[in-house]
């Protein structure tokens, strides 16, 4: 499995900088080279980087100073830093660098195994850090890891209208008794997965699962506006998706799941608890009355409480329940929720929000993971048998490398959004034609896109990106590169060749039949005289594998031509 990482090598002397890029580039490794510290800045502002190696004897760079203000500096504060100075350097100056946070140090001139060991060692204490602080995001909500990390403590806090949303499956406890325990772990695997991505789609905060149940906030740990309206959004795709499930399964003839779902709102207490196992909560009547909420509700309804419904009554179709009986002889008014009203919705089918919409609650205005199911949806049912290489297998190869690209280059936000839509649309065009078939996918994305709250100036930069694939065209922007570098990935990895077998066979059912030697021929061709990687993540970690391939087909060529 490739691990990729940016290291930032901070040093004017050119015989460090080759012998670091002849010894370090490929094998993941991401090198951006800086001569001083103001062209340094501007890197670490944009990009995270894993690994930095600062000449601390350089005249361009007070090695010192830097170090210091590297930890002030969110994509520089975790990263290992390695100081670089000649064998004559003074020990007390090594002494000092460790004290203002580098962690080892390399001499020149490099010893070139020594050097690639300690970076080896670096790389995988990085990965660690990457996978405790995956972890730990998963457990703990953002703010709650900044406080920790900052002040080293969580102080509880009150939130006075937070929204409680719990879900519960009907009969679970019967179901359980019947299927094997693995089976049944998997089936409800699948169902919170699904829910933990709504949960991300709406900005919503997963608290835990107590065994079949789901438990959701929103207005605690975000800043998003209209939780009540956002954790409803929420609540009506679980149980649309639920319901699908439950069709499928009937036509299949198999077992499904029917929801129960029920939102309160209210003042709310956050904080952590246990010195052991700790774990993010909320306490308060709350909690209590969004569980009774739930309990209340019918098999596959929503059942919001009455100070859920004063939120979300403009934009829902909702019906009165009257006055339920709750614990201890209370009364709490609810109303079913039915559906988004269709002024409110894509496509108006009252299902998920419009662009107005979802600008209302501090969500990005377009719908991309409803383009995505879309597009993905489209690509399986309409492209032609015949495209052995150019199928959805190949969109999903770009957008995996296209997104690997893009976190290395610092790429995020709207921009990543965008790319991410290009490359879903980039070789639409084949569902028409084999030649020239990206104004099909431009044509394709211009008609699709506003339907799903893309703007006009969005819908024109995704069509650029798709155009900068043409084969006669030049990338210019940094997304255009990307998306063209994504595209060829595979051009400079290990699989080339059964990648490049696909693409064969996809040309001789398109009638270009070829011998073994000209299919050879074609592909030097092309990897020696026409393709090219642009950005210089790509260079970095792909050329030199690329020249492998090129090596392994003249040995090919060579060996074909002596038989």
């Amino acid at each position: 499995m490739e691990r990729f990482i940016n290291i930032l090598v901070i040093d004017n002397n050119p015989v460090n900088v080759n012998g670091l890029q002849a010894m370090l580039l490929g094998g993941g490794n991401n090198l951006i080279i800086c001569a001083d510290e103001a062209s340094a800045l501007p890197v670490l502002e944009k990009r995270k980087v894993g690994i930095i190696l600062i000449n601390i004897q350089s005249e361009a760079v007070n090695g010192f100073e830097l170090l210091q203000r590297l930890k002030s500096n969110p994509n520089s504060r975790d990263a290992y830093k390695i100081v670089i100075s000649d064998t004559s350097s003074s020990g007390a100056r090594l002494v000092k660098g460790f004290k203002e946070g580098a962690v080892d140090y390399i001499t020149s001139p490099f010893n070139p195994n020594l050097v690639k060991a300690k970076i080896e060692v670096f790389k995988t204490l990085y990965f660690k850090d990457v996978r405790i602080n995956m972890l730990l995001e998963n457990i703990f909500p953002t703010t709650i890891l900044t406080d920790l990390n900052s002040i080293g403590r969580f102080s509880p806090r009150k939130v006075n209208e937070g929204v409680v949303l719990f879900t519960d499956f009907v009969a679970f406890t019967k179901s359980a008794k019947l299927k094997k325990p693995l089976e049944l772990l998997r089936e409800l695997e699948g169902y919170f997965k699904k829910f933990d991505e709504i949960m991300d789609r709406y900005c919503l905060e997963k608290i835990k699962t107590i065994g079949d149940a789901y438990m959701a906030l929103a207005g605690v740990t975000e800043k998003n506006q209209n939780p009540a309206i956002r954790a409803t959004l929420a609540a009506i795709e679980i149980r649309d998706y639920v319901i699908s499930r439950k069709q499928l399964a009937n036509a299949t003839n198999t077992s499904s799941w029917d929801i129960r779902i029920g939102l309160h709102s209210g003042p709310l207490v956050a904080g952590i608890i246990g010195s052991k196992k700790i774990s993010f909560d909320v306490w308060g009547d709350t909690v209590n009355i969004a569980a009774r909420a739930e309990q209340n509700s019918v098999e596959n309804n929503i059942t919001v409480t009455a100070d859920v419904a004063k939120h979300i009554l403009p934009y829902f179709d909702i019906t009165h329940r009257g006055e339920i009986k709750i614990k201890y002889g209370s009364y709490v008014d609810m109303y079913f929720v039915d559906q988004l009203k269709t002024e409110h919705s894509l496509f108006q089918e009252g299902k998920v929000p419009n662009s107005d919409l979802r600008n209302q609650c501090d969500l990005p205005p377009m719908d991309f993971e409803f383009t995505r199911r879309f597009m993905i949806n489209k690509l399986k049912s309409s492209l032609p048998d015949e495209l052995d290489y150019h199928n959805i297998k190949h969109t999903l190869n770009v957008e995996r490398s296209a997104i690997r690209i893009a976190n290395l280059e610092g790429v995020d936000g709207e921009d990543l959004i965008l790319l991410k839509t290009a490359i879903l649309f980039h070789d639409s065009g084949f569902i028409v034609r084999y030649e020239d078939n990206e104004q099909f996918g431009i044509q394709m994305a211009k008609t699709k896109l506003p339907k799903f709250g893309y703007s006009p100036a969005q819908i024109e930069t995704i069509c650029e990106i798709i155009s900068a694939t043409k084969s006669d065209q030049q990338p210019k922007t940094l997304l255009e590169k990307i998306i063209c570098d994504a595209d060829h990935d595979y051009l400079g990895r290990a699989d080339y060749h059964n990648i490049a077998k696909t693409l064969r066979n996809e040309l001789s059912n398109m009638g270009r039949e070829m011998t073994d030697l000209e299919w050879i021929d074609f592909q030097l061709d092309y990897l020696e005289k026409k393709h090219r990687f642009y950005t210089q993540t790509s260079k970095n970690i792909r050329i030199r594998s690329k020249k492998m391939r090129i090596a392994e087909l003249k040995k090919m060529k060579q060996q074909l031509l002596q038989s």
